[in-house]
């Protein structure tokens, strides 16, 4: 039984999968579904989990290469909310572009983690290292 870490066994071996470039969606609650993507919805509430919460527990397991996210996400977000992302993404090289371009780039990924999240254009895709 596993005891610390990711308890999640459908989050779990969607990141057993993923690999060197894969890119990997964490979404705010109000983010589309994907068909075609699998998808691992942990929203409870709004706001439980966020997706902050989401990719501190992805970051144990996950290596970030990059990271995109939607450039409206800047326009609409506090000084402090930018400033806890950019925190939790550690550092690692984001592109902001628009949010169209941003879900043109969806279907390539891996998978697709759903969060309670409310935070405007909250969504971001890592791409492993």
């Amino acid at each position: 039984m596993i005891v610390q870490g990711i308890l999640n066994p459908h989050v779990l071996s969607l990141l057993a999968r993923v690999r060197h470039t894969n890119m990997l969606v964490i979404a705010d609650r109000g983010f589309p579904f994907w068909p075609m993507i699998e998808t691992v919805d942990l929203s409870l509430v709004d706001g439980v989990p966020t997706v902050l919460q989401v990719l501190a527990a992805v970051r144990q397991n996950f290596v970030i290469g990059e990271a995109f996210m939607a450039e409206e996400f800047l326009k609409v977000n506090t000084p402090a909310t930018k400033t806890a992302y950019a925190a939790a993404l550690g550092g690692a090289r984001v592109t902001h572009e628009p949010h169209g371009e941003f879900k043109k780039r969806v279907p390539g990924a891996i998978g697709l983690i759903r969060s309670g999240d409310t935070v405007q254009y909250a969504n971001m895709i890592l791409v492993s290292a």
